[in-house]
């Protein structure tokens, strides 16, 4: 079993309780950390101390006070920790559960597990440690459609970039004038018409205001 794991993660009953799931694992080394910047900085002075970290487990949205931290986030700090130590085993354990969330981190390949936080929340994060220590990855059941769904909408940064327009109140013709100006291509409005024709029909919206509804819902946008 895992013998030193780092926890970052800034609610104080949600530490107590992974203190008791991971003293049923073998009893390791646990270290907490309530600030991303800490975390990482634990996880550099073990490196450098010759005695790095096995695991971290880590949450990603971290509640900002008073302090300035550079890394305000899980996702920023599983993307530092990530590059510099290649192999620390990771596992998210959060109450983010939303596809676009969940699949974006996924896909970056710097993750090892997710398990999310609720009534067997616990439980979850238990069976992702054993199996991710087996060499295996793990993700609770509340996520792993979105992962394991490979047709999942996305948009290209075309899309983007005209849906963002769109959003903030550009009319067609403004988003041509503006496209033309950017060198983004293609531009002309019969162009940017049929794509939001194509977009309506990927998402079954009926409207272009209920597509912008839709796409937001997703945080796609």
């Amino acid at each position: 079993m895992f013998k030193k794991i780092l926890v970052a993660e800034d609610i104080d009953s949600i530490n107590r309780g992974m203190s008791a799931v991971l003293q049923k694992l073998g009893r390791p080394e646990v270290f907490h950390a309530s600030y991303c910047d800490d975390a990482y900085l634990k996880a550099r002075r073990a490196a450098l101390d010759g005695s790095p970290f096995d695991l971290l487990i880590c949450d990603l949205s971290f509640k900002p006070d008073h302090r300035a931290e550079k890394l305000t986030s899980g996702q920023e700090l599983i993307s530092v920790v990530a590059g510099e130590f290649p192999e620390l085993r990771i596992i998210v354990y959060s109450v983010e559960d939303h596809p676009q969330t969940v699949r974006a981190l996924w896909d970056t390949g710097q993750i090892h597990g997710y398990a999310c936080k609720g009534r067997n929340g616990l439980f979850y994060l238990e069976k992702a440690i054993r199996t991710v220590y087996g060499g295996n990855n793990y993700l609770s059941a509340q996520v792993e459609a979105a992962v394991q769904h490979r047709n999942f909408l996305t948009l290209r940064e075309y899309e983007l970039a005209l849906l963002k327009l769109l959003a903030n109140g550009f009319t067609q013709e403004e988003i041509e004038e503006r496209f033309k100006k950017d060198g983004i291509a293609p531009s002309s409005k019969s162009s940017i018409e049929k794509r939001l024709k194509e977009l309506k029909e990927d998402f079954n919206a009926n409207t272009t205001i209920h597509l912008i509804t839709i796409l937001k819902d997703l945080r796609l946008i």
